[in-house]
């Protein structure tokens, strides 16, 4: 999908440089998949503590 977007050049840059991502189209792809990553832990996060699985680690990982 083309879009035209009005982005601070310094921030674009500064992204750019610290995801080491040659391109604004991939900075902007990264950024975008961040927020939904973020988005799905925070939304699991919301479990925590709150269901009982009633799992063994050390059974799970062979150690009896």
């Amino acid at each position: 999908m083309r879009t035209t977007l009005d982005l601070p050049e310094n921030l674009l840059k500064e992204a750019m440089k610290v995801t080491h991502t040659g391109t604004k189209t991939a900075v902007i792809i990264k950024a975008l998949e961040e927020i939904v990553r973020k988005s799905k832990i925070s939304g699991i996060k919301k479990y925590k503590g709150k269901i009982d699985l009633d799992i063994d680690l050390n059974e799970l990982r062979d150690r009896h």
